[in-house]
């Protein structure tokens, strides 16, 4: 693959990823935000009626404002981003992962994005609403999830490459299944050995908090899922020849 079409490949990732961004705005927003607002209702209320934004200062930035321009904000760069370094994935596992096609090989890519970056990292360290977490641990919670994230990509780039070199020797499918078992081990290793922490309070309600943890997943579900269908279409746009592309069968005329 040459320089250029790798450069029209990345604008293409970006742009899908902008608008995976906007599909998973709108699930934030709709899904997400109101379980927020629920959860600090409670930490106000549970605070004596006012909610401490650190050390009594004047709020900086409105609730109001977070859930909407900084969400987007938020949102919307990280699917740029998401999209620029997948597109690059992309790229390389290109007719090399297979003799899959653009659009099956960008779903590849989505579905071991969402796994590797998102699943993986989420089953150890789930996401929280406010009220629910010790302040004093929040840099050791981040980092270590942050270090999951990283080592869940390596691991699953790993178990691609096990899969390569076993498919020769096994076939494609009891490679993929012995590099998916290996994959399935080594998480269970790191799940082990990395620090847990449950600080969830007993008077935090359970189900506001597992809606809070589905929205969260949701929003990661249907960027990755919209990341992968917009920038398969249009990877084989650029890749396929027209000719070459599958047409609706015509209507013949009787």
């Amino acid at each position: 693959m040459n320089t250029l079409s790798v450069r029209a490949l990345l604008v293409r990732g970006m742009l899908a990823g902008l608008a995976a961004g906007v599909a998973a705005l709108l699930v934030a927003y709709f899904l997400g935000e109101s379980r927020v607002d629920a959860a600090i209702a409670l930490e106000e209320h549970a605070a004596g009626g006012h909610h401490d934004h650190g050390g009594g200062e004047e709020e900086l930035v409105s609730r109001a404002l977070q859930a909407t321009g900084g969400l987007a904000t938020g949102v919307l760069v990280f699917g740029v981003a998401i999209g620029g370094i997948a597109a690059i994935a992309f790229c390389v596992a290109l007719g090399r992962i297979g003799r899959f096609g653009p659009r099956a090989t960008a779903a590849f890519v989505a579905l071991g994005g969402l796994i590797a970056v998102y699943v993986v990292p989420f089953l150890k360290y789930p996401a929280n609403p406010p009220a629910v977490g010790d302040g004093d641990t929040i840099g050791k919670r981040t980092a270590l999830f942050f270090l999951l994230v990283l080592l869940s990509v390596l691991l699953a780039v790993g178990a691609v490459l096990l899969g390569r070199r076993l498919a020769p020797r096994l076939g494609n499918w009891n490679a993929t299944v012995a590099a998916g078992a290996a994959f399935l081990l080594a998480v269970t290793l790191a799940y082990v050995f990395l620090p847990s922490y449950n600080e969830v309070g007993p008077d935090f309600p359970g189900q506001l908090l597992w809606q809070f943890r589905l929205a969260t997943l949701a929003v990661q579900a249907v960027l990755w899922t919209v990341f992968g269908l917009v920038f398969g279409a249009l990877a084989e746009r650029l890749l396929t020849p027209e000719s070459a592309r599958p047409r609706p069968a015509e209507t013949v005329a009787a």
